[in-house]
Parts: C-alpha cells; sequence; structure tokens
C-alpha cells in the first residue's frame, strides 16, 4: 500500500489570491493514493482532475487540456505510458510525472522518451512529485534532501504485495519468495523510518 507522510496533508493550502492554480490530470488506480495525493497537490497549487482509468483521464484530458499530469504506469485498463503520448499529443508542453510501483531502468527509459519529465517509484514522496513537476525545462529535478532509507523502501513493497494479495498472508509471502513466518515478522513491526 502506498503511503504520503502524514506531516504532509497537515501542511497549510495556497491561498486563493497568491498564485493561478495550474490544471494537472493524476491518473492512478489506488483510489486511497488518488485522493491523498490529490489533496496533497491541491494544497501545491494545482487544480487537480482526478481519473482512475486510462479511459476516464482521456476523456479529462480532452476537456481539460492540462498543463502538468502525474501517471501510474500500470492502469487495470492498459499502461500508464499509452497516456503519457497520448498526453503530449494534447499539449506538448506538458510537464508528466510517470509513477510506478514496478519500478525497473528499462520502464524509465520507455517513459522519459514518451516524454515524461521525471520517472518516481511508488510511494513517491508528494515533495518530490512537486519538484519534478516545478523544475525548469532540461532540468533535472534536484535529489531528495532525505531519501527513504532502504529498510522503508522494502517495508512499503510489501506493503504494497500485501495489499494487493487481499492482506493474504501466505499468498504475499508466496509472490515474494519469503518464508511466511518472517513475513508474519515484518507486518508484526512499525515501519522503519
Amino acid at each position: 500500500m502506498s503511503t504520503i507522510p502524514s506531516e504532509l496533508e497537515t501542511s497549510p493550502p495556497i491561498a486563493e489570491g497568491d498564485t493561478p492554480l495550474l490544471p494537472l490530470l493524476l491518473v492512478d488506480d489506488d483510489a486511497p493514493f488518488r485522493q491523498r495525493l490529490t489533496v496533497l497537490l491541491q494544497r501545491r497549487g494545482f487544480a487537480v482532475t482526478a481519473a482512475g482509468s486510462l479511459a476516464e483521464a482521456r476523456v479529462e484530458a480532452a476537456r481539460l487540456k492540462p498543463s502538468h499530469a502525474v501517471v501510474d504506469m500500470r492502469l487495470d485498463d492498459g499502461n500508464g505510458l499509452t497516456l503519457v503520448t497520448e498526453l503530449r499529443a494534447v499539449n506538448p508542453d506538458m510537464r508528466i510525472v510517470v509513477l510506478t510501483g514496478y519500478g525497473n531502468l528499462a520502464t524509465a527509459v520507455a517513459a522519459v522518451k514518451a516524454g515524461a519529465v521525471d520517472y518516481l517509484a511508488k510511494p513517491a514522496d508528494p515533495e518530490d512529485i512537486v519538484r519534478a513537476l516545478n523544475a525548469d525545462e532540461g532540468e533535472r529535478p534536484e535529489a531528495p534532501p532525505e531519501p527513504m532509507s532502504a529498510d522503508r523502501v522494502r517495508w512499503e513493497h510489501i506493503q504494497r504485495v500485501y495489499e494487493l494479495c487481499d492482506r493474504n498472508v501466505s499468498e504475499t509471502a508466496r509472490r515474494l519468495k519469503m518464508h511466511r513466518r518472517t513475513l508474519q515478522r515484518i507486518l508484526a513491526k512499525r515501519s522503519p523510518r
């Protein structure tokens, strides 16, 4: 399960008169994650339109013509990379960030070639997403000042697979190629920092 740090949920929103809100299309089939990220991005100055599928995203993109997008790589009805190419056709200057829970170098390269400005592994810190969206043209966003520890990344991955397996310990252990008791001990502990 993807998580967003609770301290970011309490940050103050940008006042209406400060800056114009930038139209952003958020596409992710994980409803709780999409909902939390929508709120956080709205607080960072984006007018967020959320979609849970490729079909819904296509309709919203044609209607909205956003300047920014955050797209999940794997969606229930297709691949987010297809959408990246389509969004570029709608607005060639669109700033697109691709998120994925299944990161690897080949898909990162494919995402950037399709037109994404950055490729972030879930659970992505909202500040990293905002930095990538706001980076100047041709500029790579800075590395995060305090990236997640390797233990935290591992724990998040295990939690995500556990949720995808409908919280079935045996199935999760089988997919992770891990002993069931080892998995139970990990799940019983608090998340590492």
